[in-house]
């Protein structure tokens, strides 16, 4: 068995929020099991590929309030990690 895991993570300015509390992670964890090793990469590979999307738009997105000078995508803080163990 193999175990794919995952932490997506952001953080966001308080300056791009009304909310004034320091900036603050707001980590996802999540595991899922696999069967062999070929299936838990397969996945952790189109895991990744649709986080760097998600992450891509997101700051597409930021950019275009950026102009309107609403926000920057210096407020916010995307990481993430995607790993397959061996059970």
């Amino acid at each position: 068995m193999w175990i794919l895991m995952y932490v997506f993570s952001y953080s966001v300015s308080p300056a791009a929020t009304n909310d004034r509390a320091e900036w603050r992670l707001l980590p996802n964890v999540v595991f899922q099991e696999f069967s062999n090793e070929k299936r838990c990469k397969t996945a952790k590979s189109k895991l990744e590929d649709s986080l760097k999307d998600a992450g891509a738009r997101l700051r597409s997105g930021l950019e275009d309030l950026k102009t309107l000078g609403k926000a920057d995508p210096a407020q916010i803080i995307i990481a993430f990690n995607v790993e397959c163990v061996p059970k």
